[in-house]
C-alpha cells in the first residue's frame, strides 16, 4: 500500500480523535429542563436532553423525584446531574443566609441536600442567600452570608460537593433579594475562601443588574462553578435579545471553564430548535 493510500485511509480516523480531543477542552451544555420542556415527566425531558446532544441536565425540586428511576434513564443516555437546588426557595424562611438565626436550619437543610446529591450522583448544589432584612446593614447580612458558607465547608468537602451561590435581578424578577451584584457575590467568594463555595454566574441576572459580561467572567472565572442562560429581555433563548452570546461563550471557552454552562430560558419558538442554534453559537456550526 503506498504511503498517498495509507494517509488517505487514516484521514477519517485522525478527525475522529481531533474531533474527540476538541469536545474534552470545552466546556459542557446543559440545560434546565423546566422552562424548556413544560408538561413532560423529568425522564422525558431527560430524553429531550440527550436528543439535543446536550452533555448535562439540571431540574428544581429533587424531594418529588426518584433517584433511582432518574438515576437509571440518566445512565442509559449517558447524561451527567449537572445540579440540584440546595433551597427549598428564593427567601426560604428558617434558612437563610443573611440572618445569623437561621445558621442551624440553613446547615441541616444543606445537609439534607448533599445527601440528594449523593443519591442523585451529582457534585453541584445551587443556594441562595435569602431576601435582603430591612433595618439590618449590608455590611451585617454579607458577614452573615460568609460565615455560614464558612460553616457549610467542611460538610461540603467530606462530601466532594461544592455549593454554588447564585446572585438574582433585583429590577425585574426578584424584587428584596439580597445578593443582586456581583461585585458583592466575587467579594464574599474571596472572603469565604473555599474551593468548595463558587458563584452561579446566571448571565440573565447578571446582564440586567451589571452588564459588563465579559471582563466581569474573566476576571473572576476561578470562582465561578457554573453558569446560566438566558438572554434579555424576556429570558428568552440566547439570539433574541441583547446579549452577544457568541462572544460571551467565547470568554468562557477561552479562559479555560471545563465545566457546565446550562440553559435556563423560555423559548420564544420550538425549544429543539433553539437548543441547536444554541449549541452552534457555543461550539462552532457542525460541532459534535
Amino acid at each position: 500500500m503506498s504511503i498517498k493510500r495509507r494517509t488517505l485511509l487514516q484521514l477519517p480516523a485522525l478527525a475522529a480523535l481531533a474531533q474527540s480531543r476538541a469536545a474534552e477542552n470545552r466546556f459542557k451544555l446543559s440545560v434546565r429542563v423546566e422552562p424548556l420542556f413544560r408538561a413532560m415527566t423529568l425522564p422525558q425531558q431527560m430524553e429531550k436532553v440527550a436528543e439535543a446532544k446536550y452533555k448535562g441536565f439540571e431540574f428544581g425540586n429533587w424531594r418529588a423525584a426518584d433517584p433511582v428511576e432518574i438515576n437509571k434513564v440518566k445512565n442509559r443516555l449517558g447524561l451527567e446531574c449537572a445540579c440540584l437546588v440546595g433551597n427549598r426557595a428564593v427567601d426560604p424562611k428558617g434558612m437563610t443566609l443573611v440572618e445569623p438565626k437561621d445558621r442551624d436550619g440553613f446547615l441541616t437543610e444543606i445537609k439534607a441536600s448533599i445527601e440528594a446529591a449523593k443519591s442523585f450522583e451529582t457534585t453541584r448544589l445551587v443556594t441562595l442567600t435569602g431576601n435582603a432584612l430591612p433595618g439590618v446593614s449590608r455590611e451585617m447580612q454579607q458577614r452573615s452570608i460568609v460565615e455560614g458558607l464558612k460553616a457549610a465547608h467542611d460538610v461540603l468537602d467530606r462530601a466532594g460537593v461544592t455549593l454554588i451561590v447564585e446572585p438574582l435581578n433585583t429590577l425585574v424578577d426578584h424584587k428584596g433579594y439580597f445578593l443582586d451584584h456581583t461585585n458583592e457575590a466575587f467579594e464574599i467568594m474571596r472572603e469565604v475562601g473555599s474551593p468548595r463555595v463558587k458563584i452561579l454566574f446566571d448571565i440573565y441576572h447578571v446582564q440586567i443588574m451589571d452588564g459588563n459580561l465579559i471582563a466581569t467572567i474573566k476576571s473572576n472565572l476561578q470562582h465561578i462553578g457554573h453558569f446560566h442562560v438566558g438572554d434579555v429581555p424576556g429570558r428568552h433563548e440566547p439570539g433574541s435579545g441583547e446579549i452577544n452570546y457568541t462572544n460571551v461563550f467565547r470568554a468562557i471557552q477561552e479562559g479555560g471553564f471545563r465545566d457546565f454552562v446550562a440553559m435556563e430560558y423560555v423559548p420564544s419558538k420550538d425549544p429543539m430548535a433553539t437548543l441547536a442554534e444554541v449549541r452552534s453559537m457555543a461550539y462552532g456550526p457542525g460541532a459534535e
